[in-house]
Parts: structure tokens; C-alpha cells; sequence
């Protein structure tokens, strides 16, 4: 099923380029191909995360809070004179540290996830705002490395498009190549068998969450190079919902245990295309998020009637 979802999503993909070449003007332009490219390339690497969170039956809502405070404070520690690639560094340990935290309330305290990850994203924001109180932060300026993220390419293809395909890639060989990807899996599939069986589910369910956080963080990076800052308010907008939309749409279940990157890419391909189509149209912002939860809340509705969870697994101790 996991297959012919896939491949419904890509040929609706090809199906809605092809209608808005013929009838969007400068929808083929290649400023126009380039700008989807881009806007793609944080949106698929923001759901990369959240296919791994999902794919071992759990949720991460923190991954907007944790890229926009991790990116806020290390561009913030660089205020302070210090090199901005330290600075990143320790951004980076902000966000892994903010994972570790997450992970730990869900898979030892043993709280469900949404409650969880939503309750540590507000605080995260919120602790946030109040340490940079600004909206907007800007990265200092001739940071090279910076600059070859959000205006570089290689063979032509832009380099957040890049950085996006090498995470896709890691996650894709992590998941399917490793006997950590194999123990996710196992752990999505069917929590109480593989505690039953001694696999160690609860530093699995953590780890998960502090590589999600990295990535979060990453996109967070890349974002940053190609506007030359972070805005923090972006915690309030739907990006999180487009992420779950899809990580949703592409086919990864709800229910753990199945799907994978390749879905990651046809679900990003398909809302990337769609969101550029209605921009161009002039859809207003509130008519975008309209149509785009329509279509979550349709493919939440079949991925429950196609993989529904049973009694026993849908309890909160074991999501």
C-alpha cells in the first residue's frame, strides 16, 4: 500500500506541474523553478526528521521551535564576538540538548508524544523570546561558508537543494542499512512486542528525538543562508502542519513501522509544487492554510482506515 500511495502522490505531482505550466504564467521560468527548489529544500528536510520520529510511532511538533530558537541563539552568541561557526556549534548542542529533553519525557516519564512536544515547543519559543526578544535575527555579515548554503550550487543545483539530498540520503541508509534503522522499525511496528523481546526502546525512542532536533536545526541552517537570517514568528505560522502534511501525504503511517524516505520526497515534491501554484494564483495565506488542512485532515482520515491502530497500541503508554 505503502507503494501505490507513493506512486499516486508522484503522478498527482507530475499531474499539477503539467496543469500549472500550461496555465500559470512564469510557472516554468527558471527564477520561478529555482524559488520552489529552495522553499522545498527546508520543508523536505524538516520532514525527513519527522518521517523518522513517525516512522518509529511517535510525533515531534518541536522541530519549528527548536530550528528557529537553536538558529535565534547562536546567531545571538555571536553578538557576543564569538565566531560565528562556534556559535553554530553551540546551537547546534542547544537543539541536540532540547531533543535529549523531549526524548526523555516521552520514552521514560512516558507522556504521549503530541502532549508532550507541544507543551516543550511553546516553552522553548517562549524562553526564547524572552533571552533574544526580537523577532528577526540577522547572521553577521561575509560569513562565506553562510553564503555558499544560500546562494551556492553545485553542477547547478542550488546548495540547500544539496543539503536537503544529503540528509535524505543519511536518513534513507540510517533507516534501511543499520541495525539502529532496523530497531526503529521493529519499535514502530509493535512497541510491546520489542520490549517484550529486550530491544532497548526507550534510548531508541530518545535518540530519535535528538536527531530530529539536529535536523531541525539544519533546516534552521539553511533557511538562514538564504534570507540572511531567522524569524523567530515563523513558530506561529503552519510550517509544522505542512510537515506533518507531508510526511502524511507521502505515505509514512501514523501506526510506525512502515514507510521511509521515498516518501519524504514524493510528499515535499507534491506540497512544494501545490503551495507555489496557489501563491501564484494569489490564494490568500488563510485560503492556502484552508485547502492544505482539507487535505491533512483527508489523508489523516484514510492513513486511520488503511492502518488503523488497534486497542492495545493506541494506549498512551506505548505511543
Amino acid at each position: 500500500m505503502q507503494i501505490s500511495q507513493e506512486l499516486v502522490v508522484i503522478a498527482i505531482s507530475v499531474i499539477l506541474f503539467a496543469v500549472f505550466s500550461a496555465t500559470l504564467n512564469n510557472f516554468l521560468s527558471q527564477g520561478n523553478v529555482i524559488a520552489i527548489l529552495k522553499n522545498v529544500s527546508i520543508l523536505g528536510t524538516l520532514a525527513v526528521g519527522m518521517g523518522f520520529i513517525v516512522v518509529g510511532r511517535g510525533i515531534d511538533l518541536t522541530m519549528v521551535a527548536v530550528m528557529v530558537v537553536g538558529v535565534a541563539f547562536s546567531i545571538w552568541v555571536s553578538s557576543w564576538g564569538v565566531d560565528f561557526t562556534l556559535a553554530v556549534i553551540c546551537g547546534a548542542l542547544l537543539a541536540a540538548a532540547i531533543g535529549l529533553f523531549t526524548g526523555i519525557m516521552v520514552a521514560v516519564a512516558e507522556i504521549p508524544p503530541i502532549f508532550a512536544t507541544l507543551a516543550i515547543a511553546s516553552s522553548v519559543y517562549g524562553s526564547g523570546r524572552i533571552v533574544f526578544a526580537s523577532d528577526v535575527l540577522y547572521a553577521p555579515p561575509n560569513i562565506a561558508w553562510l553564503k555558499f548554503v544560500g546562494n551556492g550550487s553545485v553542477f547547478g543545483i542550488p546548495m540547500s537543494v544539496v543539503m536537503f539530498a544529503c540528509v535524505a540520503a543519511l536518513m534513507a541508509f540510517f533507516l534501511r542499512k543499520t541495525r539502529f534503522g532496523r530497531l526503529v522499525y521493529a519499535t514502530g511496528d509493535n512497541p510491546n512486542a520489542a520490549r517484550t523481546t529486550g530491544l532497548p526502546t526507550r534510548p531508541i525512542i530518545v535518540t530519535q528525538y535528538v536527531i530530529s532536533a539536529l535536523i531541525a536545526f539544519t533546516a534552521g541552517i539553511i533557511m538562514t543562508g538564504l534570507v540572511t537570517g531567522i524569524d523567530t514568528r515563523l513558530y506561529n505560522s503552519s510550517l509544522i502542519y505542512d510537515v506533518l502534511l507531508v510526511v502524511v501525504l507521502g505515505g509514512i503511517g501514523l501506526s510506525g513501522g512502515q514507510g521511509g524516505v521515498r516518501n519524504v520526497i514524493a510528499g515535499t515534491i507534491l506540497v512544494g509544487i501545490l503551495t507555489n501554484g496557489m501563491t501564484i494564483l494569489n490564494f490568500s495565506y488563510t485560503s492556502q492554510n484552508l485547502i492544505k488542512s482539507v487535505i491533512l485532515l483527508s489523508a489523516l482520515a484514510i492513513d486511520a482506515i488503511i492502518n488503523p491502530r488497534d486497542e492495545q497500541t493506541s494506549q498512551s503508554g506505548d505511543i
